[in-house]
């Protein structure tokens, strides 16, 4: 497949999947819109309050701190950019394939105020060679979408656009040695995820350390996967009638087997969720902490005179 034929493809799977409507999403995710593996902090925490969490954790994780660049890679609706500004100062630019996200993220970047530190473009990363680098780099639930055989040139690609002594963390599902294909897996191919291909996190690892990364930290947050997809699922159907006014019975009916049945998945790990935190290193430039004690802190750090 050639890098044109590539970015059609990408560009196709994004508007079947992303720019179904904005309504429809918000009928079953959080205020803040993340589509993706929330945190949750305590069992009684709320779906709300754990994509809060998660949004903070990848923050620390990154250690952002005012003034840097930050490059949010397939941003969907905005949210870690927009929660990046806001709450870190950082100077942050989000890029995704939905035209339908960018326009929601226009309108929350304007409402917040923050046109001066935060931008959401449409985009595709593989255009982004003009910009300066950037001093951290995230990619939240992208490494699905990117094709196995496409590893290389995509780490190769961030460690482009990354300055030397920067961070890149990299949050996707994974699957385990043993996974084997299942009529469950093609249908969620052909129904929602048309791009859709899960590898190993020990492959992914080794693909970062191809480009000439240094895995600098790996977390599982499988589990929280599996509640937040039950959370999804069980908002989802109680705005079953909504939901089928927006998008059809058949769409609705698709979407809630594919968030139950992926509920299923990481309740009996046959698939997970990694989070790696890779480092482009610099012998000039001192890396990550030698601990993790600063990014689990029980009070996540707030600038001085920041809304929390």
């Amino acid at each position: 497949m050639t890098s044109t034929d590539r970015r059609s493809l990408d560009a196709q799977a994004i508007e079947h999947h992303y720019d179904l409507s904005n309504d429809f999403y918000a009928l079953f995710l959080d205020p803040l819109m993340v589509y993706t593996c929330a945190y949750y902090r305590t069992p009684e925490t709320t779906l709300a309050q754990a994509q809060a969490d998660k949004l903070d954790l990848v923050c620390r994780k990154l250690r952002l701190a005012p003034g840097e660049r930050f490059l949010d890679v397939g941003c969907g609706w905005g949210s870690l950019a927009i929660w990046a500004a806001k709450h870190y100062g950082v100077q942050a630019l989000g890029v995704t394939l939905s035209r339908e996200q960018v326009a929601y993220a226009k309108a929350w970047i304007a409402r917040e105020g923050l046109e001066h530190l935060c931008r959401v473009e449409h985009r595709d990363y593989r255009d982004l060679v003009t910009e300066d680098s950037f001093d951290k780099i995230s990619a939240i639930g992208i490494i699905e979408h990117v094709g196995i055989a496409n590893y290389r040139a995509y780490f190769e690609e961030i460690y482009g656009l990354l300055r030397p002594g920067g961070l890149f963390l990299n949050h996707g599902i994974t699957r385990n040695h043993y996974w084997e294909r299942t009529p469950q897996w093609d249908f969620l191919v052909e129904h929602v995820f048309p791009n859709g291909e899960l590898d190993t996190v020990s492959h992914i690892s080794t693909v970062l350390e191809e480009a000439r990364f240094e895995i600098s930290d790996v977390e599982c947050l499988r589990e929280h996967y599996a509640r937040t997809c039950r959370a999804w699922a069980e908002r989802l159907l109680a705005h079953a009638e909504h939901a089928i006014a927006l998008v059809g019975k058949r769409k609705y009916r698709t979407w809630l087997l594919y968030l139950h049945s992926s509920a299923v998945g990481f309740e009996q790990a046959s698939i997970g969720l990694h989070q790696i935190v890779a480092l482009r290193r610099d012998p000039s430039v001192r890396g990550v902490p030698t601990t993790r004690e600063s990014i689990y802190t029980e009070t996540p750090a707030r600038i001085p005179g920041r809304a929390a």
